[in-house]
């Protein structure tokens, strides 16, 4: 279960968002940075049959392990690995890095884990972080093979959406995928996210230039599909 050091991110789309939210969502929200990152408490997101939080050192063997026994699954939809992706070091220089971009506000890393026995399944990034008059944020996300097409991916994020507009005060989500990505593309247009067209070499994946099709969610859009919370 999430340890006692971490607290619950209890949140819900609302009806309406008050004018005072509208107005700070122009500034870095502040209350992030004394939540977490590093050392100080980290919010738990709790979904069905799922939980979310950030990554630590001692998820390593967890991660490598599951990541490799995964990699014939994920390398065709991820960048190419580099040749220590799977050692600690490189693992404790990607912590490193997530607990900068996070006190920078640009970016905020979540592992998934299953309820019950608290097994590391995947995880997911909110990427590019925009402020200002844009308020968007790029969605990203893997599962470990052996617990994909199992509804997991799908409970997360449906967990994970009311965090990014309510908590983290985004007016938009934007997601992109390879055209044959069939499980993808189902998941996201589940979820109430709506294709917006086709960017032409848009992404390095696998080694190859790519096409990818955009996909987003507005705040206002996930109130209708979801209902409040």
């Amino acid at each position: 279960m999430p340890p006692n050091d971490a607290i619950t991110a209890r949140v819900g789309l609302g009806a309406s968002r008050p004018k005072k939210a509208v107005a700070a969502m122009a500034r870095p929200l502040a209350f992030m940075r004394g939540l977490t990152f590093p050392g100080g408490q980290q919010p738990v997101i709790q979904g069905r049959g799922v939980f979310l939080r950030y990554p630590r050192i001692s998820d390593y063997h967890h991660w490598a392990s599951l990541r490799g026994e995964s990699r014939e699954f994920l390398a065709k939809w991820e960048p190419v690995w580099a040749e220590d992706e799977l050692t600690k070091g490189a693992f404790r220089r990607r912590i490193k890095r997530y607990h900068k971009e996070t006190r920078l506000d640009s970016a905020y890393v979540f592992l998934i884990f299953r309820k019950g026995d608290d097994r590391l399944i995947g995880g997911c990034t909110l990427s590019n972080v925009r402020r200002g008059v844009t308020q968007c944020c790029a969605l990203g996300y893997w599962i470990g093979a052996r617990f994909a097409r199992q509804g997991f991916m799908h409970d997360a994020l449906l967990a994970l959406i009311p965090f990014v507009f309510r908590t983290l005060g985004m007016h938009r989500i934007e997601a992109a995928c390879v055209p044959e990505n069939g499980p993808s593309r189902n998941l996201l247009a589940k979820l109430g996210f709506r294709e917006e067209g086709l960017a032409k070499r848009y992404l390095l994946i696998n080694g190859e230039w790519r096409d990818h099709i955009l996909y987003a969610l507005l705040d206002d859009e996930a109130l209708l599909k979801m209902g409040p919370g």
